[in-house]
This record gives C-alpha cells, sequence and structure tokens, in this order.
C-alpha cells in the first residue's frame, strides 16, 4: 500500500491536474491544489488566465480539497518572459514552456512546498516516474505516446524526482477524460492550451520588439549576397521557411541567424543537414552516460527520435537531421527512460 503522503497539486485549470488530484485522493493522500498566478497581460491560451484559475478553485471544490493560489508573477517575469525576449532579441529559438517548467514549477513551487511541509508535489504531465535497475529514478515516458510531455521534463535530476508524482502518466488522454467525466468535473471536455501563454499568436515579434531593442539587417544567400532585407532577427528561426521575404525557384529556409550583426542567412533544404549537434547547460537525471553510449535524440516535444552517440557535450547523429535552432531543447533517451539533455548551442 502507497504510504499517506501530503501533496500539494499544481492546478493549471485542465482536465490533466484535475484528474491528477482525484487520482490522489482516491490513493489516500492529503492533497491540496494550488494554481499559480504567472501572467497578468492578455493571453489567449489556458493555464494564466482568469478562468483558468476559476475552473481550478470550482474543481477543487468538487472534490473537497484546498484551493490556494500562489502569485508568481515576479519570478515568472524573471526567468520566463525576459529569458524569451531575450533569447529572440538574440537570434535564438527559446522553449519557454520548458523554463517554466525548470524555474517555476519545479523552482519555485517545489521550494514553496517545501517550506510548507508538503511531502510531494504533482502536476497533470503525461509522463512516468519509474525506477531503474541499478535503483535510480527516472523520467519516463507517458503511456499515451501521442500526448507524451517527458521532454519538457527533461531537467529533473534526482531530488526533484523524488519529490514528485505524475498521476495521469500512465493513462491515456482519453481515459483521463473519462475519468473526469465519470467525476462530473467542468474539465473534462474543456480544449487543451498548445501557446505560449503570455504571447498572443500573432504578437510575437511584436512582444519582443516592445521589450528588446532589435535593428534592421540583411538577408544573404549561401555565398553572401543580400537577397532582402529585413526590420529585426526576432522574426526569424532556424528552419523556417515562410515570411523571408524571397521569392526564388527551390525553397528556402534560415540556415543562420547572427544577431551581432544582423545577418540571417538562407539556403536550400540541404544546407539545414547536419550529423552534430553541440549542446550546452546539460543535465543528467542521475550519473552521466559513459562517453560514446549510444541515445535516442529527440528535438521537439512530439519529434522523432534519431540515433546518437555522446562524446563530451557533441552528439555524433547515426544519420543527417534538420539542425537544432540554437536555444532549443536536445532531450536524450534510453529506451522510455529519458536519462537528461541540453539547449542547443
Amino acid at each position: 500500500m502507497t504510504a499517506r503522503r501530503e501533496v500539494l497539486v499544481a492546478m493549471s485549470g485542465g482536465v490533466d491536474s484535475s484528474v491528477a488530484a482525484a487520482l490522489l485522493l482516491d490513493a489516500g493522500h492529503d492533497v491540496t491544489g494550488v494554481t499559480l498566478r504567472l501572467w497578468g497581460g492578455e493571453t489567449e491560451s489556458g493555464c494564466c488566465s482568469v478562468s483558468d484559475v476559476e475552473d481550478a478553485r470550482r474543481v477543487a471544490a468538487q472534490l473537497g480539497i484546498p484551493h490556494y493560489v500562489f502569485n508568481l508573477s515576479e519570478e515568472f517575469e524573471r526567468a520566463v518572459v525576459d529569458g524569451y525576449v531575450d533569447a529572440y532579441a538574440s537570434g535564438r529559438t527559446p522553449n519557454p514552456c520548458v523554463e517554466c517548467n525548470r524555474t517555476i514549477k519545479f523552482g519555485a513551487l517545489l521550494e514553496r512546498a517545501d517550506a510548507l511541509g508538503f511531502d510531494a508535489v504533482a502536476t497533470g504531465h503525461h509522463a512516468r516516474i519509474v525506477e531503474r535497475a541499478e535503483g535510480a529514478l527516472a523520467l519516463a515516458r507517458g503511456a499515451d505516446r501521442a500526448k507524451d510531455q517527458s521532454y519538457v521534463l527533461y531537467m529533473l535530476g534526482q531530488r526533484e524526482l523524488a519529490r514528485t508524482l505524475l498521476p495521469v502518466g500512465n493513462l491515456t488522454k482519453a481515459d483521463v477524460r473519462a475519468r473526469a467525466a465519470a467525476l462530473g468535473l467542468r474539465t473534462a471536455t474543456k480544449p487543451e492550451s498548445m501557446d505560449v501563454c503570455f504571447v498572443r499568436r500573432e504578437d510575437r515579434r511584436a512582444f519582443v520588439r516592445a521589450r528588446a531593442r532589435t535593428r534592421a539587417g540583411a538577408v544573404v544567400d549561401g555565398a553572401g549576397r543580400v537577397v532582402a532585407r529585413h526590420d529585426g532577427v526576432e522574426g526569424f528561426t532556424i528552419g523556417q521557411r515562410r515570411g523571408l521575404g524571397v521569392a526564388v525557384g527551390e525553397p528556402q529556409y534560415v540556415v543562420d541567424v547572427d544577431a551581432a550583426t544582423a545577418r540571417v542567412t538562407i539556403g536550400a533544404h540541404d544546407a539545414l543537414l547536419t550529423d552534430r549537434v553541440e549542446l550546452h547547460d546539460v543535465t543528467w537525471s542521475s550519473a552521466p552516460p559513459s562517453s560514446g553510449r549510444p541515445v535516442q535524440v529527440q528535438t521537439r516535444a512530439h519529434g522523432d527520435v534519431v540515433g546518437a552517440r555522446l562524446h563530451g557535450d557533441v552528439l555524433h547523429l547515426e544519420q543527417r537531421a534538420r539542425r537544432v535552432a540554437p536555444g532549443q531543447v536536445v532531450a536524450l533517451y534510453d529506451g522510455d527512460h529519458l536519462v537528461g539533455g541540453g539547449i542547443a548551442a
């Protein structure tokens, strides 16, 4: 029988975290819900809006558990929003949801849970925490591969894994919705949130420009010839095809963004292909793998995996693949188990 624990559940106002709280109650834990107030500006996405806070509060009331709101807006602005702006202004492509997990949900929230005496923090992420043969904990893919969220939790180490519960990781999304419907929860049919919560979909460039100094520059081809002009590197990311302002026969893609010179280089698809990925800020779930060990590489939240061998902070891919945009997360797996990851240089 699972030991009874005092659990603080991060309730975003969505169906997954709603069911996570219900499952923990069924398992006999003492459950408290908390919703994080992170962003006070305009939003068209879930997890930061007033309506999401209200949904979480009402689900908690239905379940009969206490519910609180923690204001972490200053931490969110500093770590996530400022980081997002700095990255685009520097020619990198950020992953704000990963940074939110790192610094807010498994950073500031976990620290506050410790201070308040909770035994564990729980979320509605579709991933599993398992024990490997050598005894270390590992993050594993969720049962619903199409909804797997292990990629965005790549930074969790042994300390975080030991204090975290992921109750819906063994369920499919359909199972989660069915459970919510059976309980009569108001979030049972609520649509998923897919976008960055603090930026309206059409306003990314304006959002960055309002907060960072940008300058116009040239769009050049592989030979360095100027083929167009642009009004700021924050409008470009590696692999981008649309919005280049270039009309030529063969499709062109962004292959390099140099913020220092405000120069954007474009080329054919083959110019994007590479057989190596250099990482920085690498973290491991437990002990680092030995040099040359084979791993599977995932460079997008729901992207395909590519085989590779890791030598230091450099991945040597088994086959050429599209270059990873600097700033993006590269997660490393051993089968279904996530072993670590880093940021593409």
